[in-house]
């Protein structure tokens, strides 16, 4: 999805009374317009409009909001037969917000084509970090001992979880906490994961397409709702647990927070 800007596009600075253009101004990539910056009320504001930054060193700062829209549906979660069994023994231990800066770090340093993974600049990194210190933005972790292997981080507004990325240091890591976190959401209210654009990864757990006026509809719905916000590590210490975690890997285990 990667591509050069088209210099006809407004550069819209922050400043007191800024907004950004109707999503479905968009061009046909879904570019909605370039410049601002990632100060914490800039990227809420974009989020709840639909819109997310997304460019690389060098590019000004591009905002977007494609069509159509990737997106997970907690209810349409599939796991497959491979997962279900490292989900029962257990094979990683799995945190919230225990690890955002080094989660988001080894989110930035994986190369992986066609995902924005690699594009996480230094930039992105501080402004999701301040993000982080509001309550807004979370990572889900998993450890094979003490050592981090995969995680993901994202946005949480009102009862809607924007995915960022995902890394994995050793297969199916990153799939491994990223059920049970989409379970624990659903038991929470949450109504939909927002994966922004298509990744095989996520197709492969139940994502697909939407059309961007639907999606606009549901997060509207969505960010009415009071949401998540503080440390996940606090507001769910007994993560992993949920109904279909229990039932899967066999009861309550320890606290993956102490």
């Amino acid at each position: 999805m990667r591509t050069g800007v088209d210099p006809n596009f407004p550069w819209y600075e922050a400043h007191e009374g800024f907004s950004f253009p109707p999503p479905d101004r968009a061009d046909p990539r879904g570019i909605v317009c370039t410049g601002g910056n990632l100060s914490p009320g800039l990227l809420l504001s974009a989020y709840s409009q639909g819109i997310f930054p997304w460019y690389s060193s060098g590019e000004p700062l591009i905002w977007w909001s494609p069509d159509p829209r990737f997106v997970l549906f907690p209810q349409e979660l599939h796991v497959s037969g491979t997962m279900r069994k490292i989900i029962k023994k257990r094979r990683f231990r799995l945190s919230v917000d225990q690890a955002f800066g080094r989660v988001i770090r080894a989110c930035s340093g994986v190369k992986r084509p066609g995902q924005r993974g690699t594009w996480i600049v230094p930039d992105m990194v501080d402004g999701y970090e301040r993000l982080h210190a509001l309550g807004y933005a979370h990572s889900a972790e998993a450890w094979l001992d003490d050592e981090l292997v995969g995680g993901l981080y994202g946005v949480s507004l009102g009862s809607l979880f924007f995915g960022e990325s995902m890394f994995s240091l050793v297969p199916d890591a990153s799939k491994a906490v990223f059920i049970p976190l989409v379970w624990r959401l659903a038991d929470e209210g949450c109504t939909l994961i927002d994966s922004q654009v298509r990744t095989d990864h996520v197709a492969g757990m139940g994502g697909r397409d939407i059309m961007r006026s639907e999606y606009l509809g549901i997060l509207s719905a969505c960010i009415r709702h009071p949401g998540f916000r503080g440390n996940w590590g606090s507001l769910f210490p007994d993560f992993p647990e949920s109904g279909p975690w229990n039932a899967l890997a066999g009861g309550k285990t320890a606290n993956p927070q102490e």
